[in-house]
């Protein structure tokens, strides 16, 4: 079988259902939005970030993402669309059904349907499976079946089971399920029916078989593309990289500012995530690594107002917003925890199912923040979390919250939704942290030594550090070059430790 286990599908089966007979089998479109007809002195980034996101998009998706697959589009639940697309589904295989059960039948629409089916069992063999390629094309040669539907000879069950027994073959491991089942099918066009939606997930396992192992050049590819096409843009408006250079230059002044010292001040940070020799020798000088990795930190507390925005990371500017959502959603789930700890007591929060039990409770609250002031929201997630502990330690047998240390709990738990509260601050810096640390360091190393307060939230924040990582690792990728020139520039000789910028 097909070595793939993503569980993704692809090609929507009902594309062959809402049409008379022939399935239909059409691609994804992308509108062409970018345009480069704009002279130099009228070039603006917004037309940058249209151009460039907009051509290279899926391309750097898979270049960033090891774990990239295509997904398939699931309609909401009564709506419209799917309501739609249902009606037509049904009216097409309900015509195939009186087709069938004519007399004598009528065979066109399957004859299209045993075509497309052809063509997608076709598409899923492997170059080198020729002997498998020579016999779907002899057992459903469109030819010898037409002849046979013509004289009202065609053995539509006996094909099918000829279908199965291929996609037993050719589908992946995580299909198997899916095949066995339409085994028990004895209705004809049930079984096509389950045929073809099974198809179409084994059609997108295939695709996404094919991205993983093409990923090493299509990866290569977005990175010569993306600078290719940056460079066209520079080359006709040569102060593209003004907003860059700004951006780079407050890192450098962030890094060479001394802080308050404190448990996390920015001397901690750089000890925590340096070799034992490299603390030993702090403080260090700036050298371009450091400044880059300021920099990229400094984009998750970017000012919304501040449209100086670096022009190398226009593209990314939608991803960066949701790693800073995820950021905010994350500093107040820790603190949360904390929090809560703090009035909850060893034993109770000491029990694995009563923390997931939290963490879920607090994640489904903090939703809200989407669509609700973060106060307002922070009132619910207070009261509701309150009486979740204190229903716990009744439950447990343990003393039960008085009514002033429910008070107390709520009005703590109120105040984290202030960016000023002591918990909710500290907590963001511990974060922060542990995300420098993944620049240097990486995302798997940096776990095994997580700050105080962070251990609740260690799924999230490996999440979060990886997604993180990918990003500037493929932005360093592209842009480089260019940074490394700006930072010659800003660095004094004695300080740039670092002839170019490698990756993080």
């Amino acid at each position: 079988m097909t070595d793939v286990e993503e569980n993704m599908p692809g090609k929507d089966p009902g594309d062959a259902e809402s049409r008379s007979c022939k399935p239909e089998s059409s691609g994804p479109t992308r509108e062409d939005k970018g345009s480069l007809k704009d002279p130099p002195s009228l070039l603006s980034v917004t037309g940058l970030r249209d151009t460039v996101n907009d051509v290279s998009k899926l391309s750097s998706e898979i270049g960033m993402s090891h774990d990239f697959h295509m997904e398939e589009k699931v309609l909401p639940p009564g709506s419209l669309e799917g309501r739609i697309k249902e009606t037509m589904h049904n009216a097409f295989w309900d015509h195939l059904k009186e087709q069938l059960s004519a007399t004598p039948p009528d065979f066109s629409c399957a004859l299209e349907l045993l075509k497309e089916i052809k063509e997608i069992l076709l598409s899923l063999l492997l170059p080198r499976q020729n002997r498998l390629r020579s016999e779907i094309e002899e057992a459903l040669d469109m030819g010898l079946l037409k002849q046979e539907a013509e004289h009202g000879a065609l053995n539509v069950p006996h094909l099918s089971k000829y279908i199965l027994n291929m996609m037993t073959l050719l589908c992946a491991p995580v299909r198997d399920e899916a095949v066995q089942k339409l085994e028990n099918i004895t209705d004809p066009v049930r079984l096509l029916r389950g045929i073809f939606q099974v198809l179409g997930l084994m059609k997108m396992d295939m695709v996404n078989y094919t991205i993983q192992s093409l990923q090493p050049q299509l990866q290569e590819h977005s990175v010569q593309y993306e600078r290719a096409k940056f460079q066209d843009l520079l080359n006709k408006q040569p102060s593209l990289l003004d907003h860059t250079t700004r951006w780079l230059s407050r890192a450098a002044a962030d890094l060479s500012t001394p802080l308050p010292s404190g448990p996390d001040a920015t001397d901690a940070t750089s000890s925590a995530c340096s070799s034992p020799g490299e603390a030993a020798n702090s403080p260090e000088p700036l050298s371009p690594t450091m400044v880059l990795s300021q920099g990229f930190l400094n984009l998750l507390l970017w000012d919304p107002e501040d449209d100086e925005f670096p022009e190398t990371l226009l593209t990314d500017r939608a991803r960066l917003q949701e790693l800073e959502a995820q950021l905010r959603q994350l500093t107040v789930l820790a603190s949360v925890l904390l929090v809560s700890s703090s009035f909850s007591g060893s034993v109770l929060f000491g029990s694995p199912q009563f923390v997931d039990k939290l963490k879920r409770l607090t994640k489904a609250l903090l939703e809200e923040f989407k669509c609700r002031p973060e106060e307002e929201a922070m009132l619910t997630v207070s009261e509701q979390v309150a009486g979740e502990i204190h229903q716990s330690l009744k439950n447990m047998g343990l003393a039960a919250l008085s009514s002033d240390n429910t008070a107390s709990l709520i009005g703590q738990l109120q105040n984290v939704s202030r960016k000023e509260n002591c918990v909710r601050s500290v907590i963001g810096q511990r974060i922060h942290l542990f995300l420098k640390c993944c620049l240097v360091l990486g995302v798997q190393r940096s776990l095994l030594d997580l700050p105080g307060g962070l251990t609740l939230i260690e799924a999230e924040l490996a999440e979060l550090g990886q997604k993180f990582v990918s990003l500037t690792h493929h932005n360093q990728q592209v842009f480089g070059p260019y940074y490394t020139e700006i930072l010659k520039g800003l660095l004094p000789p004695a300080q740039v430790l670092e002839t170019e910028v490698v990756s993080l």
